[in-house]
């Protein structure tokens, strides 16, 4: 958004916390935000509100827009299908209108009284920039060497999350590089992350491993492989057909509270958009280097396995449905503003 002229008021990176501890840490910079934002509802007047996901802050910034007369599009939606689905009711009474991004959601919001379009994943008109790339492979030539496969690190685009799981995809990898001499280490990095936090985590690491600045497809586009922290990269590893390993990894009292009230029987997105366990899943105490490392060696090893996964993250792939997700919704924020 910087970049297309939008003029930034508070930094997303600056707010962003996975987990209901992580989340204290950060109430003095939200209250802030929270405080500035009020100040712009009020006071200019803005034609429209889009929000996007992240309700704990959002839907608090909905009832302030509602006060001023300002409406209120909602672009990706909180995952309250997952947990706390008594939100919905809040959600139907201060925005007037869902934009959602999973193919699920449409159906769920409608049944409960809300105006909702399902607009496709924004994530798919990304990869159709980058599709026609001679670097791209062709899924069907995911087949690892023998000595020297590429592997993809995706520790997340919070501090908390890299904290948590990038140490234990570093074991992983020096395990791996035990059984093959020639592995090769690719992390891409989220533009939320300073490079230098990440090398603290890698400088001393007995494996090669490569940060690389920029298109996180390009990166998945030469793995064979790749070890994924929940969220929205499970679903860009899954559209370049990379067969993974999902982690996820909070405090102990964010666990606790989650196990309380989610609903979904899985955490990773992929498996949830598949409605099956496609790829495997570690949580908390299950992630731990030598079992994230045997759940890499399935997959480069295991031919039979390998290729069931690719093919079960081609059909997650098709259900995004094509490109065009952010044109539609800039025509619905469009049709509001008129």
């Amino acid at each position: 958004m910087k970049r297309a002229g939008v003029r930034i008021l508070v930094p997303s990176s600056e707010m962003a916390v996975v987990g209901v501890t992580e989340a204290l840490v950060r109430l003095r910079t939200i209250a802030k935000a929270r405080r500035k934002l009020k100040s712009v509802l009020k006071n200019q007047s803005p034609d429209l509100l889009i929000l996007l996901d992240y309700p704990e802050f959002n839907l608090n910034l909905a009832k302030m827009a509602n006060r001023f007369r300002v409406p209120v599009l909602y672009y990706i939606s909180p995952q309250v299908w997952a947990w706390r689905r008594g939100r919905v009711k809040k959600i139907a009474r201060r925005v007037d209108r869902m934009a959602v991004i999973l193919p699920f959601e449409e159906s769920f919001y409608r049944e409960r009284g809300m105006k909702v379009d399902y607009v496709g994943h924004p994530l798919m008109d990304a990869f159709e920039v980058v599709s026609s790339e001679p670097i791209l492979w062709s899924i069907n030539n995911r087949k690892p060497p023998l000595r020297n496969p590429v592997i993809g690190l995706l520790p997340g685009s919070r501090r908390e999350e890299i904290q948590n799981l990038l140490p234990a995809m570093v074991k992983s990898a020096e395990i791996l590089m035990r059984r093959y001499g020639g592995i090769r280490c690719l992390l891409p990095l989220a533009e939320t992350i300073d490079i230098e936090f990440v090398k603290s985590f890698i400088d001393k690491s007995l494996v090669e491993i490569e940060i690389v600045q920029g298109d996180i497809y390009k990166v998945l586009s030469l793995c064979h492989a790749a070890m994924v922290t929940s969220g929205t990269a499970t679903l860009e590893t899954a559209i370049m057909g990379v067969p993974m390993v999902i982690v996820y990894k909070v405090s102990l009292i964010s666990s606790w509270v989650a196990k309380m009230v989610i609903k979904v029987p899985y955490i990773g997105l992929v498996n949830l958009v598949a409605g099956e366990k496609v790829v495997p899943e570690l949580h908390q105490h299950e992630v731990l280097p030598d079992r994230l490392a045997n759940e890499v060696l399935k997959i480069l090893e295991d031919d039979e396995l390998r290729e069931n996964m690719i093919k079960n993250l081609m059909r997650v792939k098709e259900s995004l449905g094509g490109g065009g997700a952010s044109q539609r919704t800039a025509e619905l924020a469009l049709g509001m503003m008129r």
